[in-house]
């Protein structure tokens, strides 16, 4: 009998509805199976190719699916509405957090994920057209080796300090563009270190709130000294 799998994916279903409704993202039935489905899929090759750290398929639901859609609602109000078009990289993205969620959740971005570990892209790469997503790419590279990409929004989760992921990534953004790293509790010292160096500021930070997961959240909002929107909060 398969009815322990059926309740488990039924229950997942759920969950992830429910997730959606308290981050104030709306997610149609095949935005919410693509997810699941790309999920499903990290698991897979997750057992091969050590995608992530995390093996438990109800913690990957919310440390990764739940973490990564926190941050749609803020970056479409960052960027005036949820259908505008918009060029998104996704730097250290292992296997496509939150780029994947983000290309998925957002049709009319384009979200490339750039990683220097080539089966980690080919996973993206994999996943691009396993789920339909023509908005998405992967770019197996170091990302200080790429040409400048005119980003509206660069952003990170879990790969670099402050201050190393602004001269790394920051050049590929535009000039009214903004740096968005994810954190987990405000990262005090390498907020210093960024403003010491004098070419990036924090702008604000934003705490988020992920469904189920009872830890510090938040996103450090980063724009170049000088620029348009400098003193902005």
């Amino acid at each position: 009998m398969t009815v322990h799998t059926n309740q488990a994916g039924t229950d997942m279903a759920g969950r992830l509805s429910r997730a959606c409704e308290q981050l104030g993202v709306h997610a149609d039935a095949a935005a919410q199976t693509k997810l699941l489905n790309y999920l499903s899929q990290m698991q897979r090759w997750n057992r091969t190719y050590n995608l992530t750290a995390i093996r438990d398929p109800q913690q990957m639901l919310i440390q990764h699916l739940f973490d990564s859609l926190a941050a749609v609602a803020p970056f479409s109000e960052a960027l005036g509405a949820a259908d505008v078009s918009a060029k998104v990289y996704d730097v250290g993205s292992g296997g496509g957090l939150p780029g994947v969620v983000l290309a998925i959740m957002r049709p009319a971005w384009s979200v490339s994920c750039v990683d220097a570990v080539e089966k980690k892209t080919a996973f993206v790469r994999q996943m691009s057209g396993a789920l339909g997503l023509p908005n998405l790419q992967a770019r197996h590279a170091r990302i200080e080796t790429l040409d400048p990409a005119e980003c509206d929004i660069v952003t990170s989760r879990a790969f670099a300090s402050l201050d190393d992921f602004a001269q790394l990534a920051g050049r590929h953004v535009r000039n009214d563009g903004t740096l968005v790293a994810m954190k987990g509790k405000v990262p005090e010292e390498e907020i210093q270190a960024l403003h010491a160096r004098g070419e990036w500021q924090v702008d604000h930070i934003q705490p988020l709130r992920v469904p189920e997961l009872q830890a510090e959240r938040c996103l450090i909002w980063m724009r170049r000294n000088g620029g348009r929107n400098e003193g902005t909060l």
